[in-house]
């Protein structure tokens, strides 16, 4: 009979401390996540020096926490997995160090996890995945289409070329005096609006999976200050379903285009974006119509910063044999690829 398999995950690449145990990479045992938002609102983003300082306050007792919910201890884990890059280095250093600490005290394999990876096996905590796949990755600092054609194996065909969709939402939902984050506040507003003012979709060359944003962004912000100039007033829900349309679109149409050129049999969502619900509902009318590719969104819960993502991504690592020494590092730039 196949023995079990407990993966301790912790996640500290940002604003979120957060430990997980996860059961043979799908099921979820334990998820605690401490966040740092109402910390770092204030200042309008998040500031490395208070987060890393954060980290180190919360993570022994987000430990704690997720053995107590668990009913386990150390010593029933099977490794300990935790995202080495990338991230903040102060952030990512406070979890490498508390993982490479345990590792040492209870004799356990370290398994240093990439943070997209992390969010693209979050799909695996909901459904299992198929090969090949394609994986939209949005985020705040990412936005990638990640072609998979085994576990473990990441090929990036279409990466930002300047400010990623989470990056862009939070900078517009700045414009319209909104608070931070901004993404969900951008995304309750398109709810109630209008795709209005006339916004560019940018495509770049033909062919390119790429994408841009930083365009898309200077045009919302233009748009307002002409206003103001003319003594005009913005309708903000109009706006933010005309900027929300305009990344939808983009994302939508190079989504679908790759998956086909590709011939993938999924299509998986990742990255905190992944909450957005205009592009959740985008990307599954979209599919629908599609019946040879299967359409995957994680619950809003793991599309977030979590560690069961990355303890789902560090089960496959350790059924793979692949193991870190304690002299990993936290690597702020880890290429995908690379990893």
């Amino acid at each position: 009979m196949k023995k079990d398999i407990f993966i301790f995950g912790i996640e500290t690449s940002c604003d979120e401390t957060a430990a997980a145990i996860i059961k043979n990479g799908t099921d979820i045992i334990a998820n605690v996540v401490s966040s740092q938002i109402e910390s770092h609102k204030r200042f309008g983003g998040v500031v490395p020096e208070i987060a890393s300082r954060h980290h180190v306050e919360q993570i022994i007792a987000v430990f704690e926490e997720t053995l107590e919910q668990a009913g386990l201890t150390f010593q029933d884990m099977d490794a300990i997995a935790v995202t080495k890059g990338p991230g903040l280095v102060g952030a990512l250093l406070v979890g490498v160090n508390a993982a490479k600490a345990i590792a040492f005290a209870h004799d356990l394999p370290l398994i240093g996890v990439h943070h997209i990876a992390g969010h693209i096996y979050a799909n695996r905590l909901v459904q299992e995945m198929s090969f090949p796949l394609m994986s939209l990755v949005v985020s705040g600092g990412h936005t990638e289409l990640v072609y998979m054609k085994e576990h473990g194996s990441f090929e990036v065909i279409g990466e930002t070329r300047d400010d990623a969709a989470g990056e862009a939402y939070d900078k517009v939902a700045r414009t319209l005096s909104l608070p931070y984050p901004g993404g969900p506040h951008i995304d309750r507003l398109a709810a109630a609006g209008q795709d209005t003012y006339s916004l560019p979709r940018i495509r770049l060359e033909e062919g390119s999976y790429d994408f841009s944003f930083s365009g898309l962004k200077s045009a919302v912000i233009n748009t307002v200050h002409n206003a103001e100039q003319r003594g005009e007033k913005i309708i903000p829900e109009n706006l933010a379903a005309s900027f929300q349309a305009s990344v939808v679109d983009v994302l939508t149409e190079k989504t679908v285009r790759a998956a086909k050129e590709y011939g993938v049999k999924q299509v998986l969502l990742a990255g905190g974006v992944a909450a957005n619900k205009g592009l959740r509902a985008s990307l599954e009318n979209a599919f629908g119509k599609i019946e040879s590719i299967d359409i995957m969104i994680p619950p809003i819960s793991l599309c977030t910063d979590n560690a069961a993502m990355i303890a789902a991504a560090g089960t496959i690592l350790y059924e793979q044999g692949k193991r870190d020494g304690l002299d990993m590092n936290g690597h702020p730039g880890l290429d995908i690829e690379e990893f």
